[in-house]
């Protein structure tokens, strides 16, 4: 369904800012997160432009450290600004949740 796609775009800042909020994270890692909670199809490349998104407009960071596998890994961290942006999606997120299933449930 690419209506789909379509919706998880606007969602997945939401879900990337929470990942790296619970705990210092690289792409990689954030994309098997997601995998794991269930976005099954869910790329590097959709994953990554969206870093550089956040990171643009300053609600992560990142810090290249060395991996114990491999080449330096880019660690990303969330900003003050970053986890007020998270803490009104979620608001928002519920809201929206709660308006969807009144609907589909009326």
């Amino acid at each position: 369904m690419s209506d789909t796609t379509q919706i998880l775009k606007g969602l997945l800042e939401g879900c990337i800012l929470k990942l790296i909020r619970t705990n210092e994270t690289y792409g990689y890692e954030i994309c098997e997160k997601l995998i794991h909670y269930g976005f099954e199809k869910i790329s590097e490349g959709s994953v990554y432009p969206i870093l550089i998104r956040l990171e643009k407009k300053k609600l992560i960071y990142s810090i290249m450290k060395k991996s114990p596998f491999g080449p330096m890994r880019k660690y990303y961290y969330i900003t003050e600004e970053g986890s007020k942006k998270l803490d009104d999606f979620i608001v928002s997120w519920n809201i929206i949740k709660k308006n969807i299933d009144n609907v589909l449930e009326g």
